[in-house]
C-alpha cells in the first residue's frame, strides 16, 4: 500500500536499525532489508538530530533531520510530539490513520473500520 501511495520511501539509518536489529520476526523487517523502494540513507546534519534527542529518540529525531535535509514531500510519522516538532519545521506530516484515509479514497482498502480495530486493539 505504501508503494502504491507514495512510490519510493527513503528512511533515516537509526529507522532501519530500529526495524531491521529488533526482536526477531519484527513486522516489516524482512521488507526494509529486501524491498528496493525502500532506501536507506545516513543523515548529514547532525545538528539537528543532537538538537531533536532532547524531545525525541534518535529515530523520529533522524527522520526530521532527512526529510528536511531533502525537503522531502511527505514524512510519516506518528508520535504525537514528533508531528508536532516536524510541523513546526514545515514538513508535510502524515501517519497511519491519514495513509489509511488515503488508501480508502484510492480504494486500496475497502473499509476503515476493520483495520482501525485491529490497530486499537494491538496498540491501545
Amino acid at each position: 500500500m505504501l508503494r502504491t501511495l507514495y512510490g519510493r520511501m527513503i528512511i533515516p539509518e537509526a529507522v532501519y536499525q530500529e526495524i531491521t536489529g529488533g526482536a526477531p520476526g519484527l513486522p516489516g523487517a524482512l521488507a526494509v532489508q529486501e524491498l528496493q523502494w525502500i532506501v536507506s540513507q545516513p543523515v548529514q546534519n547532525d545538528a539537528i538530530v543532537r538538537a531533536l534527542q532532547g524531545e525525541l529518540d534518535h529515530g523520529e529525531a533522524e527522520a526530521i533531520a532527512l526529510a528536511v535535509e531533502l525537503q522531502a514531500d511527505l514524512i510519516l510519522i506518528d508520535e504525537r510530539r514528533a508531528r508536532a516538532i516536524a510541523a513546526r519545521m514545515d514538513l508535510n506530516v502524515v501517519g497511519v490513520l491519514g495513509v489509511l484515509v488515503e488508501a480508502k479514497h484510492k480504494a486500496l482498502v475497502p473499509l476503515l473500520k476493520p483495520i482501525l480495530d485491529v490497530l486499537i486493539t494491538q496498540a491501545g
